[in-house]
């Protein structure tokens, strides 16, 4: 009977197949290289996928992944694509964080017309070096109060829900400077009501993802 239920029985559904993060989903497992090119905030870590986001634009939506490790940090991964693909991984600033790490009347600047602001990293002091690898010297604005919601869902193929007044996600406008490599960025989300989100940003390559674990 062994042999025959072996033979007739039910297969085995076939394993995810997890090569890109595209295809992460909530529970899902990725580790990081161990380079000294990432900050330490990254450095050979291993993250799960706590939750999956959408952001969305007039004309496009973008996915954002919410991955947490050992340490206190939550790390957020996006994907810039353009001729390639590159992994936008951040960090959210507390606003003592800024005043820190910024001059806050040049910071003030972001927000003024005509949206050209350029800002300059202060000196870091001996407790911010963790933050080193995440920041450049110059930073010149490339984008002024773009428009969009916030879903705290996976949206991936499909349009966000409306109602009778329209999207249904927490609107925001989106403020984003480039360092002069245009390999870092501060990404400054204002959300109604004044609540204020801003990110330290890196574009890494996609092989910074060393490994894939899909969750079960």
């Amino acid at each position: 009977m062994g042999f025959l239920s072996s033979l007739f029985g039910k297969k085995e559904e076939p394993k995810r197949q997890l090569d890109h993060p595209t295809k992460l989903n909530k529970g899902d497992m990725i580790s990081l290289d161990d380079s000294f090119a990432l900050p330490p905030q990254l450095r050979g870590q291993q993250l799960r996928v706590e939750a999956v986001n959408t952001y969305e634009y007039q004309r496009k939506q973008q996915t954002e992944w919410v991955l947490k490790g050992h340490g206190n940090d939550t790390i957020f991964l996006s994907l810039d694509e353009d001729d390639e693909t590159y992994l936008g991984l951040s960090i959210k600033l507390n606003r003592g964080l800024v005043e820190a790490l910024f001059d806050l009347d040049q910071f003030s600047e972001i927000f003024e017309e005509p949206g050209k602001a350029e800002l300059t990293t202060k000196t870091l002091s001996a407790d911010l070096h963790d933050y080193e690898q995440w920041l450049s010297a110059h930073y010149h604005q490339v984008s002024s109060g773009d428009f969009g919601y916030f879903h705290r869902q996976d949206y991936r193929g499909q349009k966000p829900p409306q109602d009778a007044d329209g999207a249904t996600g927490d609107a925001f406008e989106a403020y984003q400077l480039l360092d002069d490599d245009e390999d870092k960025a501060i990404d400054v989300e204002v959300y109604e009501g004044g609540e204020t989100d801003v990110m330290l940003t890196i574009y890494r390559p996609l092989s910074d993802i060393r490994d894939y674990w899909p969750g079960a």
